[in-house]
């Protein structure tokens, strides 16, 4: 399946041309802000429009506007040039401001989607059953999905294990399981990413029946490992989660040797191939200009 754009993107603009880059960095898509505009109020000058709207917003103090970044886009007439961006929640904060028919539709859907929210602090079961009907749209099959939740829990034990271990920010938890996939994989979990040519999709629905296990191996004996010896900070979680990840790898090594030839592979669930103009990536080594 070719994916050059967003999907979220053609479906909300009815695949107007609204363009579109990701940055490997900060693991976002980019919407150019003159094509939202330009489809959701139909000016015949929507530069001009997004100005205007632009400085109202400023005053406003509008964090959507100062969040605005500037990358090089490409143009009708072939060329790049510097293009006010947001990403996906700013783009959704600009449509909410600008008073056209064509932004009713998505204000309606973003309305539903914070009621559907709201139901399920009440009811949590309506979240899980919403991740099962999202996974079974896109093709898994019951045992996978099973297993797949099932992963979801255990994960949940072993961060509960780092937070009794002092490990409260965000970073040190990617740290640390960073940690875990290089001793199994040899790559961190976004160099995984990568190597399975994915961008948002999550790395876990993508890896083979092995490779969810040997991750699955790493995280729960890191979670033993550290329920029995109670490090304490960064540092000694970090030696424990290698020793976690150690017995995965040797779990892998010792299949490999079996089988002779690698389990970790490149392929992915869905068969995603992301498609990238040479030129595009080229005048756009230094992505975000603040």
């Amino acid at each position: 399946m070719n994916q050059n754009k967003m999907h979220l993107i053609n479906k909300i603009f009815n695949n107007e041309t609204i363009r579109t880059i990701w940055d490997k960095e900060s693991e976002k898509y980019y919407i150019s802000v003159v094509d939202i505009v330009g489809v959701i109020s139909e000016s015949d000058n929507p530069r001009n429009y997004w100005k205007v709207l632009k400085y109202r917003l400023k005053k406003e103090g509008n964090e959507s506007v100062t969040n605005c970044n500037q990358l090089k886009l490409k143009a009708s007439d072939g060329k790049y040039y510097n293009t006010d961006v947001c990403d996906i929640e700013g783009m959704f904060r600009i449509i909410e401001s600008i008073p056209s028919k064509n932004a009713e539709p998505v204000k309606l859907w973003l309305a539903k989607l914070g009621s559907e929210r709201v139901d399920e602090v009440f009811d949590p079961s309506i979240a899980a059953q919403r991740s099962i009907d999202l996974y079974r749209a896109k093709g898994y099959d019951e045992k996978w999905i099973a297993k797949r939740i099932k992963g979801i829990q255990d994960r949940r034990g072993l961060t509960d294990v780092w937070k009794d271990g002092g490990i409260t920010e965000s970073n040190e938890y990617a740290i640390l399981t960073n940690e875990i996939y290089k001793e199994w994989s040899g790559m961190t979990a976004q160099e995984y990413k990568s190597f399975k040519g994915l961008r948002k999709e999550s790395l876990r629905d993508n890896m083979s029946d092995i490779e969810v296990a040997l991750a699955d191996l790493g995280e729960l004996a890191t979670r033993e490992i550290a329920k029995k010896k109670k490090p304490q900070g960064l540092d000694e979680n970090i030696d424990v989660a290698r020793r976690g990840g150690k017995i995965a790898g040797d779990t892998r090594q010792n299949l490999e040797n079996e089988l002779g030839e690698s389990v970790v592979t490149n392929s992915n669930a869905l068969n995603y191939e992301y498609i990238d103009e040479k030129e595009m990536a080229m005048n756009n080594k230094t992505l975000l200009t603040k």
